[in-house]
């Protein structure tokens, strides 16, 4: 097995998987204090390396695309206290962080793993129930649920409509994007057959980020709904003969293979053990309720 051991945190790797423990150090993010350990499975990694550094060294873990969904919804725009999957290392310790990456690196070649892109969620993302609040308001997803609360930094069109409450299944698209300069940033949940979303100060299905340390922790709410939703380089299903949905159905032909679809895969997510038996049935639950 190798381990470092670091003020930035713990990385142990036993020949199938990286456990990354974050460390309590001031430079640690709040983003990786409360996703905390993550263990990743040797099958999503691409590349592991180690960056030298005058004062201190890196060690990096690269992931296939598409393996994290924390990683998927937050596309290279996580600052770097938040990034779990880099370590500071003291140059003393060159050495433990070389012998680390040459462990990794072997594994990967005795394993062929496949570096390409992925079409399935590899990791399970955050644990739920969570509840983050920033920005304008606050954002808690049970699993199932997803409640919108508004802070008092929140314009009228958000606080006069009160809380907003939906349901996964309702749910087409989650977008977390980070403030940038005077550009302010986003939650943005789109609900399908919703109307178009607006500037996020006023849309009440948007919580708006001012550019806060506490921002980042929104992306965990982002990376827990994705991981229970559709993988975007998932392969298309085919589309079941309109015989099949029967004669009462032919003019909903489109809407009936979707949830179809949607049926089989919050199933493939449950044997895959990234859904509880209890998420499962709920989302199934959901699902059948709207045939």
């Amino acid at each position: 097995m190798a381990e470092i051991i670091q003020k930035d945190g713990t990385w142990t790797f036993d020949g199938d998987t990286v456990r990354i423990v974050p460390g309590r150090d001031k430079g640690v993010g709040l983003l990786r204090q409360q996703l905390g350990e993550v263990a990743v499975p040797l099958r999503a990694i691409a590349g592991v390396s180690h960056e030298p550094g005058r004062k201190a060294g890196r060690l990096r873990l690269r992931l296939r695309d598409g393996a994290d969904p924390l990683l998927q919804v937050t596309g290279g725009r996580l600052p770097e206290a938040s990034d779990p999957y880099r370590l500071t290392v003291e140059n003393d310790r060159t050495g433990v962080a070389e012998y680390f990456v040459d462990a990794v690196r072997n594994a990967l070649l005795l394993d062929q793993v496949d570096p390409g892109p992925s079409d399935a969620y590899l990791l399970p993302g955050p644990a739920v129930p969570l509840s983050v609040s920033a920005g304008d308001g606050t954002a808690a997803f049970d699993g199932d649920r997803i409640t919108l609360n508004w802070s008092w930094t929140a314009e009228d069109a958000k606080t006069s409509g009160g809380p907003r409450s939906f349901r996964l299944a309702e749910l087409s698209a989650v977008e977390w994007y980070p403030a940038r300069g005077l550009e302010n940033g986003w939650l943005r949940f789109s609900l399908t057959n919703a109307r178009q979303p607006g500037p996020p100060k006023y849309d009440p299905y948007t919580v708006e980020l001012f550019g806060l340390k506490k921002d980042p922790l929104m992306a965990l709410v982002a990376a827990a709904l994705a991981v229970r939703m559709p993988h975007p380089a998932a392969p298309v299903p085919a589309a079941l003969p309109l015989a099949a949905s029967g004669p009462a159905l032919a003019g909903e032909a489109a809407d009936h293979d979707t949830l179809l679809r949607r049926l089989r895969e919050v199933g493939e997510l449950h044997q895959a053990g990234i859904l509880t038996a209890e998420e499962f049935s709920a989302a199934k639950a959901a699902i059948l309720g709207r045939f």
